[in-house]
């Protein structure tokens, strides 16, 4: 059986509480036993040391006599007594016969009485003159501490792992109300509703809003492409229906005329006709081209060459529509990466807007400008202009100021050029000429 996310989560912290709970305990207890074992080897080496420096003061009526004081004191666990050669208590208190061997011994954990079983004690073993002796002490007290602080430990964990179980509950609640709410609008996408969204905390901006809020925009992306999809083809629609008529029209004439002459005059409206379906599809494949086309089709370009070259394409063009064509580049602007196919197919439709709308202006100006961190290159005419009102739904794919559709044109060419000012991270600006129109777009440098 599968388990769920969260239930993996809670299992996840449960055993990661109980884990690092049960390394802490074990930390804890090695170094408390450490500590208490160290605590009685460093008492009962300076308990030698001490009846040693008494011996070599005072022989051993000394020690015999700091021995009874010492059992006056009262401490149960304390072992002091001098030993024979045999290993046979002469004075003192502690076990009548050791059963270790006799050889020095500075600290050592064993069961030295060889009359009984006592338990461990920590002693050491030192000879005196031609005796031995021996201090040490009792570790039955400490292994009843040590059971307690290992009882206390046990509760410790077993408290840890009722905490640990209840943190992951917490946690996998959390997580799966999270999960839940984006999963959701996962699913309405799934069924065709791109208009709900992941509720995202501002403030707080933790992994899941990260989650949501990059989800929103792939939704919000995905919401603009599907509107414009409908718009395409419903444009697309509308606008082929009138020359695939008018083509299908003049073919039934084409078919029916006898006259040779009227026949090849038939035949050449409908190669127009044909041209202007044709054009209006290259330009949708253009515009969806640049929208998807990869930047590392981007090379080094000088775009004043760029501009120079375009311009002296235009300029006979210009002078027999009867316009007078300005070119002003300035020289300063440095080379950058820039799809040159793209980026020159969007120049020539900003000239040709202007070419088409404003030729009754007279003027025409192509310019290139630096503008702080960025280049600026715009076509101004003298024309009829466009109201500011108009602007939005003349950059629109298939925008048309013309609402009946009665005059050429598709309104795609300026839905190209936004688009290719999108691949380079620029901008297409429409601005009023006073009078006439400027048509720019901005690119980073």
């Amino acid at each position: 059986m599968r388990l769920s996310v969260t239930a993996r989560i809670a299992l996840l912290s449960i055993g990661l509480a109980l884990v690092s709970n049960l390394v802490l305990v074990g930390f804890v207890w090695t170094r408390t036993d450490a500590a208490v074992i160290g605590t009685v080897r460093r008492e009962t080496i300076e308990q030698s040391d001490a009846m040693r420096a008494l011996y070599r003061a005072g022989g051993l009526p000394a020690v015999i006599e700091a021995i009874e004081h010492a059992r006056a004191a009262g401490d149960t666990s304390l072992l002091l007594a001098v030993l024979d050669r045999n290993g046979d208590r002469v004075a003192g208190f502690g076990p009548r016969r050791i059963a270790v061997p006799l050889v020095p011994s500075l600290f050592r954990i064993a069961d030295v009485d060889a009359s009984a079983a006592t338990g461990d004690i920590g002693y050491s073993l030192r000879p005196i003159g031609g005796h031995w002796l021996l201090a040490g002490r009792r570790l039955d007290l400490v292994e009843a501490e040590r059971r307690a602080i290992e009882g206390a430990l046990a509760i410790a964990v077993l408290l840890s792992l009722v905490l640990g179980v209840a943190a992951g509950l917490v946690l996998a609640r959390y997580v799966g109300r999270r999960l839940n709410r984006i999963a959701a609008v996962i699913a309405a996408a799934g069924e065709g509703d791109l208009s709900r969204r992941v509720p995202v905390a501002v403030a707080r901006r933790d992994s899941f809003d990260r989650l949501g809020h990059q989800l929103n925009l792939m939704l919000g992306k995905l919401e603009r492409l599907m509107v414009e999809l409908r718009l395409v083809t419903d444009s697309l629609a509308h606008d082929l229906r009138s020359p695939l008529t008018r083509l299908r029209t003049k073919t039934e004439q084409a078919v029916l005329i006898a006259d040779p002459a009227a026949r090849e005059a038939a035949l050449g409206g409908l190669l127009v006709e044909t041209d202007l379906v044709m054009r209006m599809l290259t330009m949708v494949i253009e515009i969806s081209r640049s929208e998807s086309v990869s930047r590392d089709r981007f090379i080094m370009v000088e775009p004043a060459a760029l501009v120079g070259e375009i311009a002296e394409l235009y300029e006979p063009v210009a002078e027999e529509a009867g316009l007078d064509f300005t070119v002003a580049i300035d020289a300063s602007a440095p080379a950058m990466p820039l799809h040159r196919e793209l980026l020159s197919q969007a120049i020539t439709n900003l000239i040709d807007n202007a070419l088409k709308h404003a030729a009754d202006g007279g003027v025409l100006t192509l310019r290139l400008v630096v503008h702080g961190q960025a280049i600026a290159i715009q076509v101004e005419d003298r024309g009829s202009g466009i109201a500011e009102s108009d602007r939005a739904q003349a950059r629109k794919r298939f925008g048309r100021l013309d609402a009946a559709r009665t005059t050429p044109g598709a309104g795609l060419g300026m839905a190209l050029i936004e688009a290719v000012a999108r691949l380079h991270d620029g901008r297409f600006e429409l601005a009023d000429n006073a009078p006439g129109l400027i048509a720019r777009i901005v690119l980073p440098i």
